[in-house]
C-alpha cells in the first residue's frame, strides 16, 4: 500500500513544484513505484515531468468532479519513470466547483483509493493555497512534506501551516503527519543563509530534514525542457541532493518525522 505524501507550502515560490517533480523521480530511480498527482492548476508539475499541457485529454479534475477512475486518467511520463496523474487548467474552476458537492473534502482520497496497491510512493504537488484543493491533498494524505527557503519569512509561514495541520487533523484526518521541512534554494557559502538554517532548525528540532536542496542552476532550467533533475543534469548538486532526500524519505517508511508539534 503506497504511503501518500503531500508536498505543501501555502507561500509560493519555495521550490514545491521543483520538490515533488524531481523526489518522485528519485523515488523511481531508486526502485519504488511512484505517482506523481498534479493538484495545482498551474499544471507546472506536468509540463516539468515531459507531458504538454495541451496534450492531455483528462485530468485529475475529471476524478475530483466528474468521478472518473484515476486508472483511466494516469499516464507515463515521456522523461521520467515516476506515473503522473496529470493537470489541466479546468481544474482552475474545481475549487469552486467542489464547494457544492457531497464529501468535498473527501474526493481525491477517494479517487486515489482504487490504485494505492500499484505504488509505494504518491506524491501530490499541492497548490500554493489553503483552499479546498489542498484541503483534498491534507485529507488523502499520510504526511505533509513542506518545502521552506531559507530565509526570514520562511517562519511565519511555518506557523500558518502548523495551523492547518492540527485543524486537519483535529477534523478530518486525524492520522496526518508531518514527513519533514525541507530546506531548499540555499546558499550555504552565506551567513545569512547559515543563521536562517540554525534558527528553522532551533524552532523545528528533527522535524527538518537533514537533506538541504542547494540553490542551483541546472535545477532551475530543468522543468523547461520537461526533465527532472536526474535526466537533465545527473551529476549535478541538486541531483544528488534529490537522491539524498528520496534515501532520507524512504528511510522514514513508517516513521514520518513528527506529528506537528513544535520542537
Amino acid at each position: 500500500m503506497a504511503r501518500v505524501i503531500a508536498v505543501s507550502n501555502q507561500k509560493g515560490g519555495v521550490g514545491k513544484t521543483t520538490t515533488a517533480i524531481n523526489l518522485a523521480a528519485a523515488l523511481a530511480k531508486s526502485g519504488k513505484p511512484t505517482l506523481l498527482v498534479d493538484l495545482d492548476p498551474q499544471a507546472n508539475a506536468t509540463s516539468g515531468s515531459g507531458i504538454p499541457k495541451k496534450t492531455v485529454v483528462h485530468g485529475i479534475y475529471e476524478t475530483l468532479i466528474e468521478g472518473r477512475p484515476i486508472g483511466e486518467i494516469i499516464v507515463p511520463s515521456e522523461s521520467s519513470r515516476p506515473r503522473i496523474s496529470p493537470s489541466v487548467g479546468n481544474l482552475a474552476g474545481a475549487e469552486i466547483e467542489l464547494v457544492s458537492l457531497n464529501n468535498r473534502e473527501y474526493r481525491l482520497k477517494a479517487g486515489i483509493a482504487p490504485v494505492l496497491d500499484r505504488f509505494e510512493f504518491v506524491l501530490i504537488d499541492c497548490p500554493p493555497s489553503l483552499g479546498l484543493l489542498n484541503l483534498n491533498a491534507l485529507v488523502a494524505a499520510d504526511s505533509v512534506l513542506v518545502p521552506i527557503q531559507a530565509e526570514y519569512f520562511a517562519l511565519e509561514g511555518v506557523a500558518d501551516l502548523w495551523d492547518t495541520v492540527l485543524r486537519v487533523r483535529q477534523s478530518v484526518n486525524p492520522d496526518l503527519q508531518v514527513e519533514g521541512f525541507l530546506l531548499t534554494m540555499c546558499d550555504e557559502r552565506t551567513n545569512l543563509t547559515n543563521q536562517v538554517v540554525s534558527e528553522l532548525r532551533n524552532f523545528l528540532g528533527a522535524q527538518v530534514l537533514e537533506t538541504i536542496i542547494p540553490r542551483n542552476i541546472r535545477l532551475a532550467e530543468a522543468p523547461s525542457h520537461g526533465k527532472p533533475i536526474f535526466l537533465y543534469d545527473p551529476k549535478s548538486k541538486g541531483a544528488e541532493s534529490y537522491l539524498r532526500l528520496a534515501d532520507e524519505v524512504i528511510a522514514h517508511d513508517h516513521n514520518p518525522q513528527g506529528s506537528g508539534q513544535r520542537a
